[in-house]
């Protein structure tokens, strides 16, 4: 397959505009709140993470959420706040597609494009993504019922979908999120034993994302700092100014200041 390594297969890094990336030999932070909710909170939100050494923004304009009832995103005016949050700080921008239909949309604003958990074998959303004009890389993350191999195969279709529109490069990071289990003191359980694998087993990218298998803004920074341990190329991380206030996911949220702390927790690699 051609997310698998083979001998000879070089480690893939992918590069964003502002000359950072994943799998280059750094340590890529993406950091944001869970939702965009008005142009003064991503903004705010984005030079705060950015001080703090996060290399990209993460922003909910779409958002897939268990419940129809809940917040699910300010669609394209979240796109439009996100643009200037990227205007102000210089921060590349990821941000989720729900539908293939709006890929035009969002690969206009987005700098990465993520395919979250739910939609990890949306088969058709896969090819199209990878296959998109714009050449956009895409983020894939775990789906939590998804094994090893299933995460792996999934990839494939993105990049079956770059091969069809003429693109070698792979433009691919993998997510571990956490996956369901027995397990119910937290949101999910983060695999790390499977994040390891999935290093051993492919040249793309791979990074985690501490705070959806939280759930809880205590065990963040613990969960990142094992995942880097583990071999995580990258942290995947929600934050907010006023998390008890957030219009989705405040639990897992964590503040400007706990931000910081978990970047200076793993810059001492501890």
């Amino acid at each position: 397959g051609l997310a698998v390594r083979k001998p000879g297969r070089p480690d893939y890094a992918v590069a964003l505009s502002n000359g950072t990336g994943f799998g280059d030999g750094t340590l890529a932070v993406v950091a944001g709140p869970c939702s965009v909710e008005s142009e003064s909170q991503i903004c705010e939100i984005a030079a705060a993470v950015k001080e703090a050494g996060a290399m990209a923004l993460r922003g909910g304009a779409f958002k897939p959420r268990t419940s129809p009832y809940s917040f699910g995103g300010l669609g394209e005016r979240g796109l439009d706040y996100l643009s200037r949050a990227r205007e102000k700080t210089g921060l590349p921008v990821v941000t989720e597609i729900l539908d293939a239909r709006d890929i035009d949309l969002v690969a206009r604003c987005a700098d990465v494009l993520q395919i979250g958990s739910r939609n990890m074998q949306n088969f058709t959303l896969l090819f199209a993504a990878g296959g998109h004009p714009s050449g956009k890389p895409v983020l894939l993350k775990q789906g939590f019922g998804a094994t090893v191999e299933e995460f792996l195969q999934a990839a494939e279709y993105v990049l079956l979908g770059r091969l069809s529109a003429g693109r070698e490069d792979p433009g691919l990071v993998l997510c571990v999120r956490g996956i369901r289990t027995f397990e119910p003191s937290l949101r999910f359980t983060l695999d790390v034993g499977g994040l390891a694998v999935l290093r051993d087993r492919t040249h793309l990218p791979v990074i985690a994302d501490p705070s959806h298998a939280a759930g809880d803004r205590r065990y963040v920074a613990p969960l990142a700092r094992a995942a880097v341990a583990a071999g995580a190329q990258g942290i995947m991380v929600e934050v907010h100014r006023d998390p008890a206030r957030a219009w989705s996911d405040g639990d897992q949220c964590l503040d400007f200041g706990g931000f910081k702390d978990m970047m200076a927790g793993l810059r001492r690699g501890g």
